[in-house]
């Protein structure tokens, strides 16, 4: 059982490590009743299994999806960016903060293997892992964007 692991911390420490070198973006926790996201959303998610089972999921607005690919890409905000580099980069996010989790957990869960990321958009998106799993949700402010992560997992 994973008792010794704070994940809201770990999420936190890795959602910021990779905003923070690698979109140049400030990440400031947002209490939940004072999130509101966007109707049109975009949510990546990514699979692991191993000593324990789960998924991340990052869901934001669309135009904070596309500020953040922009930032990602070292364009401009009012830059042309298609709606698949935009999806791709958001997949990409998602990789690169499991793996920032993983290496923060490696010592005290044991060995994950990651999936492919996968993003949708749509309206009001939300994601599980079933009823008998633990979640960490954590909503933050990018640089004026709103972010929800969510950290499902179970043990294995």
């Amino acid at each position: 059982m994973v008792t010794d692991v704070c994940f809201h911390d770990t999420l936190i420490e890795a959602a910021s490590e990779v905003f923070e070198t690698m979109m140049f973006m400030a990440l400031e926790e947002v209490a939940p009743e004072d999130a509101h996201m966007e109707e049109d959303s975009l949510l990546s998610s990514i699979t692991f299994t191993g000593a324990l089972e789960g998924c991340l999921a990052i869901c934001c607005g669309s135009q904070d999806a596309k500020l953040i690919a922009a930032n990602m890409l070292g364009m401009e905000p009012e830059d042309d960016i298609s709606m698949e580099d935009i999806c791709d980069a958001m997949g990409e996010v998602s990789n690169m903060v499991l793996g920032s989790i993983k290496k923060r957990i490696a010592d005290s869960v044991g060995e994950i293997t990651v999936s492919i990321p996968c993003t949708v958009s749509g309206k009001m998106l939300d994601t599980s892992l079933g009823e008998n799993a633990n979640v960490t949700e954590e909503f933050v402010n990018l640089d004026g964007s709103l972010v929800k992560f969510q950290f499902f997992y179970k043990d294995n």
